[in-house]
């Protein structure tokens, strides 16, 4: 039998470019960009970030660490309340706080200790604390007085640099024709343009074909 001409592909990370000056700013999201650098002249202690699933909230987050210092805490492992005098005045940043994971106790308190200590606490989400499964009412006052700042879909010149920095970020160009051709049949959310270019990479790893308007047909 003729050997096969599929070769292996490995899922190896990918170095994301995630500093300040990587991060691609549209009217969809630049009102979120420009309050995240303008820390620490936020309106509020606390600000809850929400949008989809790729819309940009981690990279914000990492942008906000560089600037600030802040550190990032698990939400499915706060610190317990005895604990918290260890951070000091630290900033901090808790990820994907709408997961049901969330210890509400514990959230309580790190929101207090941000308050007594004046210093600043970025949450980002999916969704709006209102709509979250919490039970403890204090917990859900606290993040009412909370910021909101949002994060909205992509426009198609935003999705277009998007796409063509994740091709970057795996050392890949596209040609312009074929991206026009993508941009216009794919799903319109940032997490998509992710999808597309990581099957786009593994299936021209795979069968040794170069990214085309061909291969991307096959992929969408």
């Amino acid at each position: 039998m003729a050997p096969s001409a599929r070769q292996m592909s490995f899922d190896l990370p990918i170095a994301s470019a995630m500093s300040r000056d990587d991060f691609i700013r549209d009217d969809t999201n630049r009102i979120a960009f420009d309050m995240i650098v303008s820390w620490p002249d936020w309106p509020s202690n606390v600000v809850v970030l929400a949008g989809p699933v790729g819309s940009g909230k981690s990279h914000l987050a990492a942008i906000h660490s560089q600037q600030s210092g802040a550190i990032f805490l698990a939400n499915d492992d706060l610190p317990k309340p005895e604990d918290l005098p260890v951070l000091g005045n630290t900033p901090v940043i808790v990820e994907d706080a709408h997961s049901v994971q969330l210890d509400e106790t514990r959230m309580f308190h790190l929101l207090n200790h941000v308050r007594e200590r004046a210093t600043t606490m970025l949450i980002t989400s999916r969704s709006w604390p209102d709509s979250w499964p919490l039970t403890l009412p204090d917990l859900r006052s606290r993040l009412r007085a909370a910021h909101p700042l949002e994060l909205n879909e992509p426009g198609d010149q935003l999705l277009r640099q998007v796409m063509v920095k994740l091709f970057a970020d795996r050392q890949l160009t596209i040609e312009p024709r074929v991206l026009d051709y993508i941009i216009v049949r794919m799903e319109r959310s940032l997490s998509a343009a992710g999808r597309v270019v990581n099957d786009l990479d593994r299936l021209s790893l795979e069968e040794g074909r170069p990214i085309t308007r061909q291969l991307a047909a096959d992929i969408l």
